[in-house]
């Protein structure tokens, strides 16, 4: 059993990591994992945990790996949005464990997203971008 002191040193470093969460904001990359019924059933577990393996074994402080709800487009799950600080939305669809982590190494680490990967509307303003 822990003692009061020990109890309070963990509530101390956990507020501390909060706060520092907090004040790195502006940096933070967000994987979001839609993990609904349908995403589930479709795989979502395995890819969530392939995003938190890779981001971890990158030492990738500045990424934060979460879960949401049903999207509403279930045949293309497992699905996941990737949030990277001054650029648009990224949608990932049809998802395994080998997309995930060639979604951190491409997209998160060298800044190049998958396009392939991509669902339709986020396709073609990548594609687009350079076309004109």
């Amino acid at each position: 059993m822990k003692t009061l002191a020990d109890l309070e040193e963990i509530r101390k470093r956990t507020l501390e990591r909060i706060n520092l969460r907090k004040e790195d904001k502006d940096d933070e990359v967000r994987i979001v994992v839609g993990m609904a019924t349908c995403g589930i059933a479709a795989g979502a577990r395995p890819v969530m945990m392939s995003f938190m393996t890779e981001s971890s074994k990158r030492h990738l402080t500045n990424v934060t790996v979460s879960q949401t709800g049903c999207i509403g487009m279930c045949r293309y799950e497992p699905m996941a949005d990737v949030f990277v600080p001054g650029q648009g939305k990224v949608t990932y669809v049809n998802l395994d464990e080998a997309k995930a982590r060639r979604i951190v190494s491409d997209h998160i680490v060298n800044g190049q997203p998958v396009v392939e990967l991509m669902i339709g509307a986020d396709r073609d303003k990548t594609v687009g971008k350079g076309e004109e």
